[in-house]
């Protein structure tokens, strides 16, 4: 039986197979040493259970109905969404040949097993896949930086505020925190919507090169980044982000062949004397990103908006 850590939930392994006889085999072996199980007939179905039930393990049939069990590795591994570290098993019902074996393990699959299935191996292979991706996925969760961007994530962000808030206390310094995001140029363009990677990973080069070596850069969401700047009053906030705008006019941005102009929105919060200051650095964060959002989703979009600006009724 699989070793499951208290209080963890069983390890959920995802069957991707047509196949009757052959899954429910699996779910045979599976279901008494411990796993729970969910189906798909289809590559499609997959695609989708992957992304609502988020698998310990993926099992995959080569010889699926509308996608093959090859080009489903393929998708999941190029699936933002899909984590790197969640194993993919193919199977087979019959022989597979070494060239079969190879393109699985260039599609992405951890192992690949035909038949008759060896329940033994396939028992204590899945148990050490489970550790290591739990493991993983738990060093991530502690981790302070942001796996996609490489900068600070939002415990990150929160940890290094406290510091740089501390310091400024002690030193009785101005400080400031501001939020940013990149829009399209539609003025009608949602922010935060189906944003792609690319523009994302635009703005966080953006920011790293604006920013001073004194300064904190992290992400704070999905399109929306922070930048926590010590001795920095309110002005110095607004040229902080005039800095922003101007680079990301300087530095062009191509998808696909096609130039696409970006625009620059921004919320701060600032304090003058941060020892008298009535919150800490992390509401300051928060405060930054509420300036942000209030300016976004306002009856009239502003470049830049400060929270002294936003009306009490917003914030929460």
């Amino acid at each position: 039986m699989v070793e499951i850590e208290r209080d963890s939930p069983p390890p959920l392994v995802l069957l991707a197979n047509d196949q009757e006889w052959s899954a429910r085999s699996l779910e045979s072996i599976l279901g008494p040493q411990g796993f729970a199980s969910v189906r798909a007939y289809t590559g499609r179905q997959a695609l989708d259970l992957t992304r609502r039930t988020r698998p310990d393990v993926i099992i995959v049939d080569s010889g699926l109905p509308d996608i093959t069990g090859i080009e489903l590795c393929q998708r999941l591994r190029e699936d933002a969404e899909f984590s790197l570290s969640t194993p993919i098993v193919m199977t087979t019902s019959g022989p597979a040949s070494r060239a079969q074996r190879l393109e699985a393990y260039r599609a992405g699959a951890w192992e690949f097993f035909s038949q008759p299935l060896d329940a033994e191996a396939l028992l204590l292979r899945l148990a050490v896949y489970v550790k290591a991706k739990r493991e993983i996925d738990r060093s991530r969760e502690e981790s302070l930086l942001d796996a996609a961007t490489g900068l600070y994530n939002v415990r990150g962000l929160a940890r290094r505020a406290r510091e740089i808030g501390a310091d400024a206390t002690r030193r009785r310094a101005p400080l400031a925190c501001v939020a940013i995001m990149t829009v399209p140029d539609a003025a009608d363009a949602l922010p935060g919507e189906d944003v792609d990677p690319r523009v994302t990973d635009h703005l966080s080069e953006i920011c790293r090169r604006t920013a001073r070596s004194s300064d904190v850069v992290g992400r704070l969401g999905r399109a929306e980044f922070a930048i926590i700047a010590p001795a920095t009053d309110d002005k110095g906030a607004v040229r902080l982000v005039e800095r922003l705008r101007e680079m990301v006019e300087k530095v062009p941005l191509t998808l696909d062949g096609v130039p696409r102009q970006l625009r620059v929105r921004a919320g701060y919060c600032a304090v003058d004397d941060f020892a008298q200051a009535s919150v800490d650095a992390v509401e300051l964060l928060l405060r930054a990103a509420t300036a942000l959002r209030h300016g976004r989703n306002g009856e009239a979009s502003r470049a830049i908006t400060a929270f002294a600006e936003v009306p009490v009724r917003f914030v929460q």
